[in-house]
C-alpha cells in the first residue's frame, strides 16, 4: 500500500503562516451576514419572518426593517459564504495535492465532505435550525471536485449556464402554479347543476381552492397559530414540528436548490483563481462589481418587490399575475456588488481594524456558523428562554447585535490560545482521523495524520 507522505511533506490542516488574511476576513463577514438573514426565521413565526402583512406591519419601523433587509440583503450573504465555500475546495485540495500522492487528496477530501454532512444533520436535527446549509454544502461540495481544474473563464461560463437553469426552474414552476389557479378557475365556473365533474377536475379544482386558501389571511394566521404553539411547546412538539421541516429543506433544497449552490460555489473557485477574491484584481474590476452589481441588483430587487408588496403577500394572486420570476439574477448581481463593495474597503488600506476585526471569526466561520443554531436556540425556542414571536421585528436584530458582539470578542479571544476553533478543530480530527495539534503553546505538537 502507497504512504501518503510524498516529497512535500505530510497531510495536515492549513497552518497559520499559510492562511489567506482576506479570504478569513471574508468568510468573517459572510458569517455574520448569514445571521442577519437567519434570525427572523429564529425569532418570528411562519410565515411572519417574510410577511410583514400577517401582524399589519404597513408603515411601520418593522416593514422598514423587513424592506431593507430583503431589497439590500436577501440571499446575498449566502452568496458570499457559497463563493468563498468554492474557494475553499481549490485551497484544500491543491495544498493536499502539494503534500501526499495519489488518491490521498482525493480522499481526504471526500472524507471532510462526509462529516461535514454529519454536522449538517446535527444542525438540523439535533440543534433543531430547518434553513441548515452544512449539509447541502456537503452534498453539492462532492460534484464540485470535479471542476477543479477548468479555467476561471469555464467555470463562469459554468455559473452563467447554471443561473440560466435556476431562472428556468423557477419560471416553469411559476408558470404550473398559474396553469393551475387558471384550470381551477375555469372549472369553477361551470354549471355543476348541468355538468358532472370528472375525478380529474375536481382534483384541478381542490388544488386552487387549496392553495388559495393557504395564501388567505386566514390561512396565513392558521399557519402563524401553529407554529406559535409548536414553537413555544415542549420538547416534543418543537422536534416534531422543526425535524419536518429540517426534512423537508434538506430534501426539497437539495433537489431544487442545487443550481442555486452551484453558480456561486463555481464563481468562488473562478474569482479564487484570477484573483478576485485574493485581492489581487484590479481596482477597475471591483468597481465594475461594485457599481455594475449593486445598480443592477438593487435595482431588480425593486422591481422584485414590488408586486409581492402590492398583490399584500397573497402567494395566489402574486402567482396568478406575476409571469416572470428573477429572482436569482438579482440575487447575483447583488452579492458581485457586495463583494466589490468589501474588497474595494479591503484595497482602500483604510479599513485595516475592520478586517483584522472579522479575521478571527472567518477562521472560526464553522464554529460560529453553529454556535449561531445553538444561541438562536437558547434565546428563542420555548425550551430556551421563550422569546420566539415576543419580540418586535426590528427588535430581533438587538439581539444579533449582541451575538455579534460575542462572537467577535470569542473568536478573538480563542485564537490567542489555540490554532484552530473548537469545531475547526473536530471536523479537522475527524477529517485525517488523527487528533490535531490545539493549542499555540505546544511547539512539540506537529500537524499530521
Amino acid at each position: 500500500m502507497s504512504s501518503p507522505l510524498s516529497s512535500a511533506g505530510i497531510a495536515a490542516p492549513v497552518s497559520q503562516s499559510e492562511r489567506i488574511v482576506i479570504i478569513d476576513a471574508l468568510r468573517g463577514f459572510a458569517i455574520l451576514g448569514i445571521l442577519l438573514m437567519n434570525i427572523p426565521g429564529f425569532a418570528l413565526p411562519d410565515p411572519v419572518y417574510g410577511d410583514p402583512s400577517v401582524l399589519n406591519e404597513w408603515g411601520t419601523v418593522n416593514y422598514k426593517t423587513w424592506y431593507f433587509i430583503e431589497w439590500f440583503m436577501e440571499g446575498s450573504q449566502r452568496a458570499l459564504f457559497s463563493m468563498l465555500f468554492g474557494a475553499g475546495i481549490i485551497l484544500f485540495i491543491t495544498r493536499q495535492e502539494k503534500r501526499v500522492e495519489g488518491l490521498f487528496p482525493a480522499d481526504y477530501f471526500f472524507r471532510r465532505q462526509l462529516w461535514l454532512l454529519v454536522f449538517g444533520l446535527f444542525n438540523a436535527f439535533v440543534l433543531l435550525w430547518f434553513w441548515d446549509i452544512l449539509f447541502h454544502y456537503a452534498c453539492v461540495g462532492m460534484i464540485m471536485f470535479a471542476f477543479r481544474r477548468l479555467s476561471p473563464k469555464a467555470l463562469i461560463i459554468g455559473a452563467v449556464i447554471c443561473l440560466l437553469l435556476q431562472t428556468a426552474r423557477e419560471n416553469v414552476d411559476a408558470y404550473r402554479e398559474r396553469e393551475m389557479i387558471s384550470k381551477g378557475e375555469m372549472i369553477a365556473k361551470l354549471d355543476t347543476t348541468v355538468t358532472k365533474l370528472t375525478d380529474q377536475q375536481q382534483e384541478e379544482l381542490g388544488a386552487m381552492n387549496g392553495f388559495k386558501e393557504k395564501s388567505s389571511m386566514d390561512g396565513r394566521k392558521k399557519k402563524m397559530d401553529k407554529s406559535l404553539k409548536a414553537m413555544r411547546g415542549s420538547y416534543g412538539e418543537l422536534y416534531q414540528y422543526q425535524s419536518q421541516r429540517s426534512f423537508n429543506v434538506e430534501i426539497f433544497y437539495l433537489y431544487y436548490g442545487a443550481w442555486d449552490i452551484l453558480i456561486f460555489m463555481l464563481l468562488g473557485m473562478a474569482f479564487f483563481k484570477n484573483g478576485v477574491l485574493t485581492g489581487t484584481a484590479s481596482n477597475k474590476v471591483y468597481w465594475l462589481l461594485f457599481l455594475g452589481g449593486l445598480g443592477i441588483g438593487l435595482t431588480l430587487s425593486y422591481f422584485r418587490l414590488q408586486p409581492l408588496i402590492h398583490y399584500k403577500f397573497n402567494n395566489f394572486d402574486y402567482s396568478k399575475n406575476v409571469t416572470f420570476e428573477f429572482y436569482q439574477i438579482s440575487r447575483l448581481f447583488r452579492s458581485l456588488g457586495i463583494l466589490g463593495l468589501i474588497m474595494l474597503l479591503y484595497r482602500s488600506g483604510w479599513f485595516k481594524w475592520l478586517f483584522n476585526l472579522m479575521r478571527p471569526v472567518g477562521q472560526m466561520a464553522f464554529t460560529n456558523y453553529l454556535m449561531q443554531s445553538l444561541l438562536g436556540g437558547l434565546i428563542f425556542y420555548g425550551i430556551g428562554f421563550g422569546y420566539f414571536g415576543k419580540l418586535q421585528r426590528y427588535e430581533i436584530y438587538y439581539v444579533v447585535a449582541g451575538i455579534y458582539l460575542f462572537q467577535i470578542i470569542f473568536s478573538h479571544f480563542w485564537l490567542r490560545n489555540f490554532r484552530f476553533g473548537p469545531l475547526e478543530w473536530t471536523w479537522r480530527s475527524l477529517t485525517y482521523w488523527k487528533k490535531q495539534p490545539m493549542r499555540k503553546d505546544n511547539p512539540k505538537e506537529v500537524m499530521a495524520p
